[in-house]
This record gives structure tokens, C-alpha cells and sequence, in this order.
């Protein structure tokens, strides 16, 4: 079995290993596809993300898909959900998994991703994929689901003025979702033109640079969006989402600085009353994900630019890192 594990920043190896085993209440799984997120690029650039480092070579990806190996279920198409929960700790147990205190999550500290041909998963955790439904958009459902719990924690309601900062995978899924639930207006700011084009494809109202005048992001927004959802990790984007709310509004932050660090005008906040959320990966969201995507609200497909196969690993984080495109794909069996 070959695998690709990161070293050290950009070092990023393949190399034959020996292949993993099921054990209790897990199956073997051959990847299929598997997603670079923002994170990953992360880990890849900086050998860590936030207050995380590398403490051994791990294997990345958590935006994954495959085929059951053997078992009761062999040949069955699943997605795989990155995150192990321990169902034991106060957030479990209040039905916030995705903040589990104790959770193993694919690709991040010490738990090994889905960057590798085979894989050992909780069984539970592998969810069937209808046939309209491909590998590729399978490992696309958790980036969706990323979107789907960024929709829950902006208390969207039908016919709402909304903002989405930062049109990457995760902000253009959003766009598509917010579309789908009903917004009135989605404004749009991102600084490359061919994410800016793509915003505008997947539902986007209007979709502009990020360092619009003021006087102009009134006339865009007027009193000020209902939600804004910030995706893109810098400071401009969280100053410019806050700017974007209205008086009592939200601001969902989704984004991932390379210094750990969010800092906005307090006063200007404090005198909008707003409430700000963050948003932690995704909570429960793997359903509907599916059935977005098998019912054709909107298409996955477009998202993914490059293809690459396990072999590539390092080259295909190369151009991720160089964000000409949109999604890049890796394929291990290629």
C-alpha cells in the first residue's frame, strides 16, 4: 500500500507501507478520492495549523470517499467522516460532536488521514453513496457539510440579505447553499477574478473585491447584511465582514489565520450588537449533505479543477498552494 505522509513543511513523501487492518467495529476501505482543504494546506505550508504541530509524519486528508474492501458491505461506495468522537464527554453528549473534547480527526496531530490507497475507518462513520452520487463528490460532502453547519450557526431565514468573505471550495459551497435555503440577496467579496467568476455561477447576487470603498459597500449592502459569513482567514476579512453587518446582525467566522490569531474593531461591533460565531468543522451534517447532492440542487463537479494521482501528491499540493484554481482532487488508485 502506498501512502503520503508530511515530514516536515513541504515535505510531503510517498512511500510503500504495510496495509492497514479492520479492527473492532471497523472496515477496510479503498480510497478513491480525497479533497486538499485549507487546513492541509496548512499543515503542508506551516507543519501545523493553529496550536497544532507535527509531531511525527502523518498522513493528511480528511475529504475523503471509497469502496468497502471486505465484509458484509464490500463494494459499497461510502464517504467517509473524518471525525472520531469519543460520545462520552459534556459536548457529546449535548449533541456538539464536532467539538468533542477527545476527538481523533483524519489528517490532523496524531490521527493519519485518507491521503493513502487503503484505510481502517469506524464502520459507522462510512456512509453509502447513491449512484448519482460519484467518488469525487463523495469526498466533496464534507467540505458541503463545512457549508451546511456554517448555514445552522448563521440562523439564516428565508428571504435574508446575506455576505460570504472569501469565495474558496468551502465559500463557494456556502453560496450554493445559501441559494438553496432561500436567501433573497448573497453578496459576495473575493479578491481572484476566476473565484469571483465562479461565485456568480454558484448563486452569488454580485461578487466583488474585497477592498471595496466604504461609501460603496453601503450602497452594496444598505443598512447592512443580516449574516456574514467570513471565509478566508485574514484580518481584511474578518474588518470587512463586520463592516458588512447590519445593527444586531451576525457574523459566522469560518476562516483559518496563519498566525492563530482574529482581532476586529471592537466598537464597531459593540455598537452593532453583533453576535459572533465560529465555526468548528461540521456538526452532524453528512445526511443532507447527500441529499444536496444526489437531489441536483447544485453540482459538486464544477468545484474540482485538477486531478491528480498518490504518486503526484507533492506536485498537486503545489498548485493547491498556488490557488489557480478551485478544488484539487487526489486520486490514490490513478
Amino acid at each position: 500500500m502506498r501512502a503520503a505522509r508530511l515530514y516536515g513543511a513541504g515535505d510531503l513523501r510517498v512511500a510503500d507501507e504495510q496495509e492497514p487492518a479492520a479492527g473492532p467495529g471497523e472496515e477496510l476501505v479503498r480510497v478513491t478520492a480525497v479533497g486538499i482543504c485549507g487546513s492541509d494546506l496548512h499543515w503542508w505550508d506551516e507543519a501545523g495549523i493553529g496550536d497544532a504541530v507535527i509531531t511525527r509524519p502523518l498522513v493528511l486528508g480528511h475529504e475523503a470517499a471509497g469502496v468497502i474492501e471486505a465484509g458484509p458491505r464490500r463494494g459499497t461506495r461510502v464517504a467517509i467522516d473524518p471525525a472520531i468522537t469519543c460520545g462520552r464527554c459534556r459536548p457529546c453528549l449535548d449533541g456538539y460532536r464536532n467539538l468533542c473534547l477527545n476527538i481523533r480527526f483524519a489528517g490532523h496531530g496524531d490521527q493519519d488521514g485518507a491521503m493513502r490507497e487503503l484505510l481502517a475507518w469506524p464502520a459507522g462513520l462510512l456512509h453509502p453513496l447513491p449512484d448519482s452520487v460519484t467518488d469525487t463528490d463523495g469526498a466533496l460532502l464534507e467540505p458541503l457539510g463545512v457549508a451546511i453547519h456554517a448555514l445552522d450557526l448563521g440562523h439564516v431565514r428565508l428571504g435574508a440579505r446575506v455576505a460570504v468573505v472569501g469565495c474558496g471550495p468551502i465559500g463557494l459551497l456556502l453560496i450554493a447553499v445559501l441559494r438553496t435555503a432561500g436567501a433573497r440577496h448573497i453578496a459576495a467579496f473575493e479578491p481572484l477574478p476566476h473565484r469571483r467568476e465562479a461565485a456568480l455561477r454558484y448563486g452569488a447576487d454580485v461578487c466583488l473585491r474585497p477592498d471595496i470603498l466604504p461609501g460603496d459597500l453601503r450602497e452594496l449592502v444598505g443598512e447592512g447584511a443580516d449574516t456574514v459569513f467570513e471565509m478566508a482567514g485574514t484580518a481584511d476579512a474578518v474588518t470587512l465582514s463586520v463592516a458588512a453587518a447590519r445593527a444586531g446582525g451576525r457574523v459566522v467566522l469560518g476562516g483559518i489565520p496563519a498566525d492563530d490569531r482574529i482581532a476586529f474593531g471592537a466598537s464597531t461591533a459593540r455598537r452593532k450588537g453583533l453576535t459572533i460565531a465560529m465555526v468548528r468543522r461540521m456538526n452532524n451534517t453528512y445526511g443532507r449533505a447527500i441529499a444536496l447532492a444526489a437531489g441536483g440542487s447544485f453540482s459538486l463537479a464544477p468545484l474540482v479543477t485538477d486531478r491528480f494521482g498518490l504518486a503526484s501528491a507533492g506536485p498537486a499540493f503545489g498548485i493547491a498552494a498556488k490557488r489557480k484554481g478551485l478544488k484539487v482532487v487526489i486520486e490514490p488508485a490513478a
